[in-house]
């Protein structure tokens, strides 16, 4: 049996004990605090059940139907106990104020007996409070530290009985119905308490501390990690996390893996009981890199085209690579020259880089007309077929990847714009439906 179980079952005998004690102090001296003490008692029975119940329950391991484990069982039962204390200590209550208000006439004859009753209570209650307490705060129970709360109120309430009890003694009887009165507010206060905190676990109520904490634990981090989004809420007694970070766009698997394992790292030793999920997404910042980069390059004159530009996260350095497009018939100075230039330009405009890295290609080149002239002929024929008359301007490139087709369109102005894109659209379609070789089709449409 596990150590949350056992304390819950020691508290139910305790419950059992305590109940007897007090209905027979109660009802030999007339005391209508020991009976409210012994309906309090009950209400622990029940709670000490509802307990033993819930932390039965939610030390299953998760399996297919509940893949986040069972702990909030232990919040579901305080929840009930809750509720259970304060309709028990209205009526509690109730019955004090017609008694301190002469609608129902009482005795209170307290004995000897009596105070050795109150003496017992005190020790039980006392010992139960403790072990609770540590049981709790030792495997982080929310079931048990309600527990704990709840003998706690107990302990205090009894106190109050025995003073209720010394003052009906003296010739007193109302400070026995004040004292009932004042066990049941007690209760009222603490139940309230208790279930508005379950209410708040059960509703996912941002764990406000635990965040604080979190995010404490992320900042702190070198090299700095891009914290998107942060949510934690508490599940029977453990934290859940789910955190997204930003990464540069060009960075590796391994190293976002990396970031996130020290991400969890950190939240653990912020928070012992955590329970993290880490999504990695592309960042905001190397996004804003690659295209200031992109821009610097394309400034360099005779740099006509180039792709594979990515940006990495080297050791805490920013690295910017790429794939440099230049005329095959440059020679191998003049081309590394451009390189050089572009690498210049890179790191002048984007003081972040630290690293610049070229890989240079020969450009593929505009084909001849005699080289090109039968998908020009070919793509002329889907044109007159689609709108009965040849293009205002065609142009074929040839590239790695296939041709490119580039036409100009000449519409009427009336047509509306999604008219004109509706027909640029299915003509892009039929000409790499029909014509061989085509990677891309751009048409520029124009008013007649």
């Amino acid at each position: 049996m596990s150590p949350q179980r056992r304390t819950a079952l020691v508290s139910v005998g305790a419950a059992c004990v305590l109940i007897a004690i007090k209905l027979a102090a109660g009802i030999a001296s007339g005391s209508l605090g020991l009976l409210a003490e012994a309906a309090h008692s009950g209400s622990d029975l029940a709670a000490a059940l509802l307990t033993f119940f819930a932390v039965s329950v939610a030390v299953k391991p998760a399996d297919a139907g509940h893949p986040f484990g069972h702990g909030k069982a232990q919040n579901l039962a305080a929840l009930a106990e809750s509720a259970f204390l304060i309709a028990v200590s209205l009526a509690i209550a109730a019955a004090a104020v017609a008694r301190l208000l002469g609608w129902v006439t009482f005795e209170v004859e307290p004995t000897a007996w009596t105070f050795l009753a109150i003496a017992c209570v005190l020790v039980v209650d006392a010992s139960r409070m403790s072990i609770s307490y540590r049981t709790a705060r030792h495997h982080r129970s929310d079931a048990l530290m309600a527990n704990a709360l709840h003998f706690g109120s107990d302990l205090a309430g009894t106190v109050a009985v025995l003073v209720g009890l010394v003052a009906a003694a003296y010739g007193f009887p109302a400070g026995d119905a004040i004292a009932a009165l004042f066990v049941a507010g007690l209760v009222i206060v603490a139940a309230w308490r208790l279930f508005a905190r379950n209410v708040d676990v059960l509703m996912d109520r941002a764990a406000t501390d635990a965040e604080s904490a979190a995010r404490r634990a992320i900042a702190a981090l070198e090299p700095p990690v891009e914290l998107r989004r942060l949510r934690i809420r508490r599940s029977g007694g453990a934290h859940l996390a789910d955190v997204d970070i930003g990464i540069p766009p060009g960075a590796a698997v391994g190293q976002g893996h990396t970031a996130a394992d020290r991400v969890e790292e950190a939240l653990r030793a912020a928070l012992p009981d955590v329970d993290v999920v880490v999504h990695v997404e592309p960042g905001e910042v190397g996004a804003a890199i690659r295209e200031r980069a992109l821009a610097a390059a394309l400034s360099v004159p005779r740099v006509r085209e180039l792709h594979n530009l990515a940006v990495l996260d080297v050791e805490g350095t920013i690295e910017v690579s790429l794939h440099l497009k230049l005329p095959g018939d440059l020679s191998l100075e003049e081309a590394h020259a451009v390189a050089e230039e572009v690498e210049r330009a890179i790191l002048a405009s984007v003081p972040e880089v630290g690293r610049v890295s070229t890989h240079l290609e020969p450009l593929a080149e505009t084909t001849s007309a005699e080289e090109v002239s039968a998908e020009e002929h070919a793509v002329e024929d889907v044109v007159r077929q689609a709108i009965g008359a040849p293009p205002r301007e065609l142009r074929l490139v040839r590239t790695d990847e296939g041709i490119v087709v580039l036409l100009t369109l000449t519409v009427s102005g009336e047509e509306s714009l999604a008219e004109a894109h509706a027909r640029a659209s299915e003509l892009e379609e039929r000409i790499r439906a029909e014509v061989a070789g085509v990677s891309d089709v751009v048409v520029h449409t124009e008013p007649v």
